[in-house]
């Protein structure tokens, strides 16, 4: 068994890759703070559950269900997970592949917030215009 915090973050990855939103609201804080960034029409800082939901239901609909996050590694203490992911994705002819990392802030066994660093941030915003 991992450190719990990675326990938890796994936990979510597993609900995302299922659309298990129930399992998600379990392993996020109410006012969880998730930032997603770069300058496309999805980027900005969404608080709380149901913006973030919001966002999630956005990221499946533009790429009909197509995304998906390939966890390589992940690291965790008693504040924090970081996950290297390759993420993939097909939106409107393009398709997305990179890699990135994931950092998160766990606090009594909720992520309360996210941020998300691509390696490439213009391929990334090109795939979401």
């Amino acid at each position: 068994m991992g450190h719990p915090n990675k326990d938890v973050a796994m936990r979510g990855y597993t609900a995302f890759e299922a659309g298990d939103m129930a399992t998600l609201g379990e392993v996020m804080s109410d006012d969880i703070v998730w930032h997603f960034p770069g300058s496309s029409k999805l980027a900005g800082t969404y608080t709380g559950k149901d913006e973030v939901f919001r966002l999630f239901g956005a990221i499946g609909q533009e790429t009909e269900g197509s995304f998906s996050n390939d966890i390589h590694d992940m690291l965790a203490n008693d504040d924090h997970v970081v996950a290297l992911v390759r993420s993939t994705a097909t939106r409107q002819g393009k398709s997305l592949e990179g890699v990135g990392v994931h950092v998160m802030h766990v606090t009594d066994g909720k992520l309360t917030e996210f941020w998300n660093f691509p390696e490439d941030q213009t391929t990334v915003d090109d795939f979401w215009a």
